[in-house]
């Protein structure tokens, strides 16, 4: 049975000016609402720091930012937990609205230098990319994502993308609003081309979203794009084999994408 996530302590939503705000939990979790404040944990400080530097200083046209809150002593992490100002809003299956979201968003990265921790990073997403780009070697479960993996990356060909900062985890993370501009959460750093993110959006649509094909068709226009397609599908199929909660019911949708995607080359 999975823990219900903890809220964050007295202190922390203290520091962060929360302190009379009754914690409710967004969306399962882990992150929690109190009051304007959206608080999460941070577990790499080193990273939700530079998150929060990086963020505070994006604009970016029609659309709504986190913007980092500061501790009453100036910090960005308190205790293990990091604050943005809570950004109202719903993921919706609007999959091209995202990846619209993500051209403007990266036009905004694209200049930003590769942050330091990221290859430090050995968590299971980190560990996938890598797999994912030939980075790094690992063993991946044959029946949860590994097999298909083999079979795939045998379509790779080489890229001429330009790496850059990008978010590489926009589905679920864009947040509509009636007639607001969309906002984005939870930045996940990578540092990968612009066209990798925007196919993990349409790879995550198709396989757990609803969407059809036409959707990697409609992108079609982008640089290179059959190949983000199938980097974009390594990676995600790397991370079920990696992630220890995958189970076969989990893997259908990821297959049928990679059969959709299977189908462009």
């Amino acid at each position: 049975m999975t823990r219900s996530p903890e809220p964050p302590p007295a202190h922390v939503r203290a520091a962060f000016g929360a302190r009379d705000a009754e914690p409710e939990l967004i969306d399962g979790g882990p992150a929690w609402r109190c009051g304007d404040a959206t608080i999460r944990p941070a577990p790499r400080p080193a990273e939700a720091t530079w998150i929060a530097k990086t963020l505070d200083g994006l604009d970016v046209h029609h659309l709504r930012i986190g913007r980092p809150l500061r501790s009453t002593d100036g910090r960005y992490v308190v205790g293990g937990w990091s604050a943005t100002k809570f950004l109202a809003g719903r993921a919706e299956a609007r999959h091209d609205e995202v990846i619209a979201v993500a051209q403007r968003l990266h036009q905004a990265t694209a200049e930003l230098p590769k942050p330091r921790f990221l290859d430090a990073r050995t968590d299971v997403f980190a560990v996938a990319d890598r797999k994912a780009w030939g980075e790094e070697d690992v063993p991946l479960d044959a029946d949860l994502g590994g097999r298909l993996f083999d079979l795939l990356k045998d379509a790779q060909k080489p890229l001429n993308l330009k790496p850059q900062v990008v978010h590489g985890d926009l589905f679920g993370n864009v947040l509509f609003a009636g007639n607001a501009p969309p906002a984005v959460i939870d930045f996940t750093a990578y540092w990968r081309p612009a066209e990798w993110a925007a196919a993990v959006i349409a790879v995550d649509a198709v396989a757990w979203g609803g969407a059809d094909s036409g959707l990697f068709h409609r992108w079609s226009h982008q640089a290179e794009w059959e190949q983000a397609l199938v980097r974009a599908m390594l990676f995600r199929l790397a991370v079920h084999a990696l992630h220890p909660l995958s189970t076969p019911q989990s893997f259908a949708g990821l297959e049928r994408a990679a059969h959709q995607v299977t189908a462009l080359l």
